[in-house]
């Protein structure tokens, strides 16, 4: 037996036996010369290389380290042959030469190398591989270029001699374009996209029906007709899917023939679509429950069956044809794949079939208009050994011996004795078991009972009684025999079924996502195949049975229509991967593209070769013809259905030219220049043609950036007006030009060609096509796209930082007359250990209402309240002299700071404040809260005097100062009367200087200046506790602070009792840190009232805040972290950014809103981009104000005033410093801003003017959100009259959101997908919307997550907002709300991805029991649909008159529900290949020495093409670069890197993970690394 190839079978040639493993044996056609030609002489060798002899088919998971196989292993008996359009070729040994590629290893890398150094290493590696790169790019760039500076001579040269397949859904619209004027049967191949023509037809006449009924018209339906009931229910999911119609499904099994006129007219009534089998429509006419003259249109699906006195055939004679009057009849349209379904003439059967659809066929003329569309699979003819003869098996002869005469088992008799040969020992056995099964036997009692019954001669009710116990003795029997498990060996298979094993075998050797059918004609053939293989058929075959639904005799195999629908499921899944179907099969089903189709049994009938054949769709697919050796039939079969065939062409090809769809109407070589526009570029001298519009139009197409929905050609649309034809052409949906329309011309092909002139000059206009009419995409989108990375995220520079606010500095001057108080208090000072009392600064000008900060103690915390009055308080100069005294003296008291009296240059001055008195910020008497005694008393005295008199208590709660060591402060506590000075010091005391006693204990004066002082040894010894200085209130205290000891023992002699009680001292030693962050408030404030912004001070100084060098690195290990500088920018900047996006949008939608998508993007990326965030803040000044320092002890006091003693005396008081920033920060810092300026009001007018200011750009200079309406106006496809249809999609729509539309064209435009033709309708497709609402609805998620989850990083909320935003929920949206079936596009390939989709989803919910997240584990859905939920926001968003709270209440009604528990999407979030790698890296190998490293690569100029900005990132491990990625952006790069470090550490255990890189960071060794994403 051999296998035989062919590509294109269209001649027959006789299958010849060839002796096994025999090579050049000669091979002679017997086949008629006439008509086929013959095989020569080719050698015919032996196969070894089953992937060569199946070539399997995409998804087919092949080893190619084992591409050379053992012979024995594959057969020995079957060589294959291929069958070509000329000699008959068999395919050798062809196993592969090249072996398996040397395995790679690498050296262990050292694991303690620094960050610098993974830098520099890192920086060669980019260095060497740019280079490489660089080479690579400036080859293909100069190729591109060399082919693309034909001259227009030679462009139309090639031109003429191309056959330019424009688009596969050209044919498609043309004959949607007949179908609108004439009754047309499509005959086109299975899989073609009939039935998109289908549905774009009832579109168009469901317009004119909506219209009509406007008018006062009677209502009419377009009814679907089909041929069976399983058809009914697919055509209906199809129709349903695509059609935002009311439509219905009807069929005989629905009981609809018991139905009333009054059932039928309400479901006319209701329903605009109605699909039925033709008996149901049959009957209804019959009956009058409607008139034919109440249709609109009637399509037939599968055609072919209209003869005789089928349903169809009957609707025509006996109805349409009788209605007289031909504007009454309705429109048909006939959809087959071939007129013919019986072995008859073919040309006589086409005629008959459009005599009686009273239609005309219109087909392809060229199966070149069709490849792109529907994939042909390769031929291949299967031979098997002569099956033996018929035989009874043991089992058999014993059922026929003691059952043979019963007639009920005669079926089975004979099937079982016909399987012993067509199937083998095996299967004829296992007939028995099926057909006597307890279900069956007990179906076949009944049966006998009731044709016993029905008997007329009367016999006695015993001879019944003994018939069934005889069929229950059957049963038994077979019950308790034992069937023995199958073997592939021909005692139990017959010929035929071993090749079948074994060529199944080889296309599922390995695991695989293949998908094949096997065809059979019976119903037993299919259970029992489907049997065998689930048992021997191997681990990687899943089969499945499908046959049809109709209900036999007991003993015939019957399934539901749902056990069919569940089975088509499974195998659209993957779940089977192999069914056995019978010709149910062929016909309508909508049966995923499969890789291989068998044909077990052969068709009969030319249209069960078609049907069948077309099942094979998928990419390298293969079609295996088997039939037996020597057999005259099946020869003859394999002829006739392809004589048939090329009948069945030829009768194509001789139809008249308007009834072909041949895209072009007559050969290019024949037009002439002669009237024919044409453009001559001033500069180049370049010319632009008719005949060269068509290659620089493709030329320019082929430039843009392709995805699965782009069309990769330009798409042409004739349509005719009168006696001339009009073109539109649609460009892909990421061209910067949509479509164009050209002039009325005599023929198509001139029609087109203006089409294409007529986009070129379009793009020339837009200067996207250069002087040359070369693209320039290459050289300015990416640079626009990439705007972004024109900013690189590395590069620092230093910057003046301001360290105070402008406030002190303008503030000192003469002296002034009045004051106004701040008054500093703890909310809950308890924590401080120690009573304290508030605090008063007294200023020149009113400070702000500060907003409350936190400082911390040991054990708790407080806030701080700040309080300004806003009465000042009168002051004289002897006043202010006493203030600067008391202010002075506390800060050389507590802080060992000397500075020169001067009240002028005082900033601020301090007051103690009457502890626990109410304040009252507008009491007109303010100096009565201020303790003026402690001032003067302070003022005037620098230290308490004290003799061996005092009395004990007067040593009590003293704050005590070293006049020698200006780092020693005590608070005293009590005397301690049993200690001595010179007893030893206490082992619970502090460490000190000196420990021989208590009184050197005390003295902090070097050896020899002790020597000169006698002090008293009859002296008090006082318990008190130290100061700390070195405490950042502002942070929580460290672990090490907790570890110092405070208390210790002194002697009051050597130290100053100072005259500043102790609750003052208390809350003073806090104040250099509350003057910080007062400090860093007010410089916040400054900047915002720089910028004109109205922005709380909170908010603010968070903006502006960056609290270490890599704050944008979330959930690393931050970089110089600067602690206790509360919340950084990050938050703020995910909000700024979101908001900037989306006031950006609205601003060019507002402003331009004709202008396409891509310049929107194109534009707005200028606007937002951190190129221009960052200049634009540079030359605000920004970068002096951000916050890049945490508290310090040297930089808080008044740098007014002159030092003259303490630390930093001598090094002058600048108020401006410098930092460090990156540029990327700078930027990040403005969006942060932004970000602050929304959260500070309940309306957007303040975020809008931050926009403004920040952004610095003519396309954004609104100052309050009134402003972006204000400046819309309305374009004229949005105002103008809507129609009949437009009205009733806005009604069907408000049903699912409670919104009603003003501008219904609006709403329309929302859903017009880009392929749509713009002519159709004359509104715009939906891009623009959608990129208006993309924005409005991220805005509304990210507000959500803000505002939800305050607590969480922005990395956090970024993941998260990945699952809100992500095309896979909103596609879910989509289907929920029933969108898709309101879409209106052109092509059948979107047609098929959104039903799929839509099928898949709805039964994903089903099945969830209501669980929000159902959509997750779908597959991704077409991106039509979440553009179309994007499109609808920005819809509802402009109709509202731009109101934001419309977009809120349709995401409180339809988004919020999903997301109520955040938690469920983790795994979401953590499915993004970096975040992914930072899990698996971090927790599951516990490594923290990686980093993923990204940096631009250097542009080429090689003096005409540019080619796109490229970012290279790589993923290193312990110093080892084991993945790199290359992409537009950074971030597009990082994650191919990732992606791709994910395949490297695939399946890599941690103790393998740890080997292979040496990673020892589970014990330590890398723990200050962590990733640099």
């Amino acid at each position: 037996m051999f296998f035989q190839h062919r590509a294109g079978l269209t001649d027959v040639r006789e299958i010849l036996q060839f002796p096994s493993l025999v090579p050049d044996e000669a091979v002679d056609s017997i086949t008629d010369q006439e008509n086929v030609r013959g095989f020569a002489n080719e050698a015919v060798d032996s196969i070894m290389d089953q992937d060569n002899i199946w070539g399997l088919a995409n998804g087919a998971d092949l080893d190619s380290s084992k591409t050379s196989h053992d012979i024995s292993r594959i057969s020995p008996t079957a060589p294959t042959q291929e069958l070509v359009d000329g000699p008959l070729i068999t395919t050798g040994n062809m196993s592969d030469t090249d072996g398996e590629g040397e395995a790679t290893s690498s050296e262990q890398p050292n694991v303690s190398e620094k960050r610098r150094q993974q830098n520099a290493k890192f920086n060669s590696w980019f260095s060497n591989r740019a280079k490489s790169i660089c080479k690579e790019d400036l080859v293909n760039a100069t190729q591109a270029v060399d082919d693309a500076l034909l001259s227009t001579k030679s462009l139309i040269s090639k031109q003429e001699s191309t056959v330019i397949i424009t688009d596969p859904r050209e044919y498609q619209t043309e004959l949607f374009e007949r179908a609108k004027k004439k009754n047309i049967i499509a005959v086109l191949d299975t899989g073609s996209g009939k039935t998109l023509i289908a549905v774009l037809l009832i579109r168009h006449i469901l317009d004119q029906e909506l219209e009509d009924r406007a008018r006062g018209l009677s209502p009419r339906i377009v009814f679907f007709l089909v041929d069976s009931v399983t058809l009914v229910f697919q055509q209906h999911a199809v129709l349903k899917c695509n059609l935002d119609a009311n439509i219905d499904r009807f069929c005989g099994d629905m009981g609809c023939d018991l139905w009333q006129k009054s059932i039928w007219e309400k479901h006319f009534s209701e329903n605009m679509v109605i699909v039925c089998t033709a008996e149901v429509l049959y009957q209804c006419l019959m009956h009058s429950f409607i008139t034919i003259d109440q249709i609109n249109l009637l399509i037939f699906d599968e055609a072919h069956h209209a003869k005789k006195n089928h349903s169809y055939a009957r609707i025509i004679k006996d109805f349409y044809l009788a209605e007289l009057n031909a504007e009454k009849r309705p429109k048909v349209f006939g959809m087959t794949a071939s007129p013919v379904d019986a072995r008859v003439d073919v040309v006589k059967a086409a005629r008959d079939l459009e005599t009686l659809l009273h239609a005309q066929i219109a087909t392809a003329s060229d199966l070149k208009l069709l490849q792109k569309s529907v994939n042909r699979p390769r031929e291949i003819v299967a031979q098997y050994d002569k099956l033996q003869a018929q035989f009874e098996t043991p089992l058999h002869q014993q059922m026929k011996a003691r059952f043979g005469d019963m007639l009920v088992l005669s079926k089975p008799f004979r099937f079982a004795k016909a399987a012993s040969s067509e199937l083998g020992s095996w299967f004829a056995d296992q007939v028995w078991s099926i057909y006597l099964a307890e279900e069956e036997a007990r179906k076949l009692g009944g049966k006998m009972g009731r044709d016993f019954l029905s008997q007329k001669a009367g016999h006695p009710m015993t001879k019944l009684d003994a018939e069934v116990a005889r069929l229950r003795e059957a049963r038994e029997l077979i019950s308790q025999h034992t069937f023995r498990d199958p073997e592939a060996i021909p005692t139990d298979l017959s010929s035929k079924v071993l090749v079948l094993h074994h060529y199944l075998a080889l296309v599922f050797e390995r695991p695989t996502e293949a998908k094949c059918i096997v065809f059979v004609q019976s119903r037993y053939t299919a259970k029992l195949l489907g049997d065998l293989f689930s048992r021997i058929g191997g681990p990687n075959i899943r089969s499945g049975v499908l046959v049809g639904t109709r209900t036999g005799e007991p003993g015939e195999l019957s399934v539901s229509f749902r056990q069919q629908v569940v089975t088509l499921i499974n195998f659209r899944k993957g779940i089977l991967n192999c069914l056995f179907a019978t010709s149910v099969a062929e016909e309508g089903l909508d049966i995923p593209d499969c890789n291989v189709v068998v044909r077990f049994d052969l068709y009969g009938t030319l249209i069960q070769y078609i049907q069948s054949r077309g099942r094979a769709r998928h990419t390298n697919s293969r079609y295996v013809h088997m039939i037996e050796k020597d057999n005259g039939v099946h020869i003859q079969k394999m002829r006739d259905v392809r004589t048939a065939e090329e009948k069945m062409r030829r009768f194509c090809e001789s139809l008249p030219a308007d009834r072909l769809l041949g895209g072009n109407d007559s050969d290019l070589d024949g037009l002439s220049g002669f009237g024919q526009r044409s453009l001559i570029d001033p500069e180049t001298g370049a010319k632009l043609t008719y005949g060269s519009s068509l290659a620089v139009l493709s030329h320019f197409v082929s430039c843009l950036p392709c995805n699965l929905e782009s069309t990769p050609q330009p798409t042409y649309i004739v349509s005719s007006r009168g006696t001339q034809f009009v073109c539109e052409v649609v460009l892909p949906e990421n061209s910067p030009v949509l479509h164009a329309i050209g002039r009325p011309s005599s023929k198509k092909s001139i029609a087109k060609r203006s089409a294409a002139f007529e986009a070129c000059f379009l793009l020339r206009k837009g200067k996207y096509l250069d002087a040359n009419l070369l693209p320039i995409y290459h050289k300015q989108l990416p640079a626009m796209r990439n705007a972004q990375l024109a900013l690189n995220l590395k590069t620092t520079h230093i910057y003046d930082f301001r360290v105070k606010p402008s406030l002190w500095a303008e503030s000192v001057g003469p002296l002034p007359t009045e004051l106004f108080l701040t008054i500093l208090e703890l909310a809950e000072p308890e924590g401080l250990g120690r009573a304290c009392q508030p605090l008063g600064m007294l200023t020149r000008v009113k400070l702000l209402n500060f907003p409350r900060f936190p400082v911390y103690f040991e054990n708790s915390k407080s806030e701080v309240i700040c309080t300004s009055a806003t009465q000042s308080i009168p002051v004289t100069s002897s006043l202010l002299e006493t203030l600067t005294a008391f202010t002075l003296r506390i800060f050389h008291a507590i802080f060992n700071k000397v500075y020169e009296h001067d009240a002028e240059k005082t900033p601020y001055w301090l007051v103690p404040i009457e502890p626990n008195d109410v304040i009252a910020s507008n009491d007109p008497d303010l100096g009565k809260l201020i303790q003026w005694d402690v001032v003067k008393l302070v003022a005037d005295n620098e230290e308490l005097h004290w003799d061996k008199y005092t009395d004990p208590s007067f040593f009590e709660d003293r704050f005590l100062v070293d006049p020698w060591d200006g780092g020693r402060r005590f608070f005293t506590v009590r005397v301690v009367p049993e200690l001595k000075p010179l007893d030893p010091v206490p082992a619970n005391a502090a460490p000190g200087k000196h420990m021989d006693n208590i009184l050197e204990y005390s003295i902090s004066l070097w050896k020899k200046a002790r020597a000169k002082r006698q002090f008293a040894n009859d002296q008090p010894v006082l318990e008190a506790h130290r100061v700390l200085h070195r405490r950042n209130w502002l942070d929580e205290i460290t672990e090490k602070e907790k570890e110092y000891t405070t208390k210790c023992y002194i002697c009051p002699e050597p130290l100053k009792i100072s005259t500043i009680p102790v609750t003052l001292a208390t809350v003073v030693l806090i104040f250099p840190a509350i003057i910080t962050r007062l400090d860093s408030y007010l410089i916040a404030d400054e900047v915002c009232k720089n910028l004109h912004l109205e922005v709380k001070t909170d908010l603010a100084l968070e903006a502006i805040t960056k609290d270490s060098d890599n704050s944008e690195e979330h959930r690393e290990q931050q970089v110089h972290f600067q602690r206790g500088m509360g919340k950084n920018y990050e938050r703020l900047e995910f909000l700024g950014d979101c908001f900037l996006k989306m006031s950006t949008s609205i601003s060019l939608y507002t402003q331009n809103p004709d202008n396409d998508e891509f310049e929107y993007h194109v534009r707005r990326m200028l606007m937002i981009c951190n190129q221009n965030l960052f200049n634009n803040a540079l030359k605000l000044k920004l970068y002096e104000y951000i916050r890049t320092r945490s508290f310090s002890r040297r930089t808080w006091y008044p740098r007014e005033l002159r030092l003259l003693f303490g630390k930093g005396h001598g090094k002058g008081n600048n108020t401006k410093s410098e930092h460090m920033l990156g540029d990327k920060s700078i930027a990040d810092v403005s969006e942060a801003l932004i970000g602050a300026a929304l959260l500070s009001h309940n309306d957007f007018d303040n975020a809008v003017r931050a926009v403004t200011v920040l952004v610095c750009n003519p396309d954004h200079q609104m100052l309050k959100w009134a402003d972006y309406y204000q400046l819309y106006t309305k374009p004229a496809y949005q105002t103008a009259q809507a129609s009949a249809s437009h009205l009733d999609l806005a009604t069907k729509v408000e049903l699912k959101h409670n919104y009603h539309f003003r501008y219904p064209r609006l709403l329309r435009s929302a859903f017009i997908h880009p392929s749509y033709p713009y002519s159709w309708e004359k509104i715009p497709c939906y891009q623009r919307l959608e990129f208006l609402g993309d924005s409005l609805f991220d805005m509304a998620c990210v507000n959500f997550l803000f505002h939800r989850f305050p607590d969480k990083d922005p990395q956090w909320l970024t993941e998260h907002k990945m699952a809100m935003v992500s095309n896979r929920f909103l596609g879910a949206v989509c289907a929920k709300l029933g969108f898709h079936r309101h879409l209106r596009f052109n092509g059948s390939l979107i047609e098929h991805q959104i039903r799929e989709y839509v099928t898949e989803i709805q039964e994903a919910e089903r099945e969830s029991n209501g669980l929000p997240d159902y959509w997750v584990n779908v597959k991704a859905p077409p991106k039509a649909l979440p553009d179309a939920v994007e499109a609808y926001l920005g819809a509802i968003f402009v109709d509202s008159e731009f109101d934001y709270s419309e977009v809120e209440r349709f995401f409180d009604a339809h988004i919020k529900w999903y997301f109520k528990d955040m938690s469920i999407y983790d795994s979401f979030a953590n499915n993004h290949p970096t975040t992914y790698l930072n899990n698996l890296l971090a927790v599951t190998f516990a490594c923290t020495n990686y980093r993923i490293l990204a940096q631009e690569i250097p542009p080429i100029d090689n003096g005409s093409t540019t080619p796109p900005a490229q970012v290279i990132a790589a993923v290193m491990i312990h110093d080892e670069i084991i993945a790199e990625g290359r992409a537009s952006s950074g971030r597009h790069a990082k994650v191919k890197a990732s992606a791709g470090a994910l395949e490297v550490l695939k399946g890599l255990a941690p103790f393998g993970f740890r080997t292979k890189f040496g990673c020892d960071c589970v014990k330590g060794g890398g723990g200050d690394i962590g990733t640099a994403v």
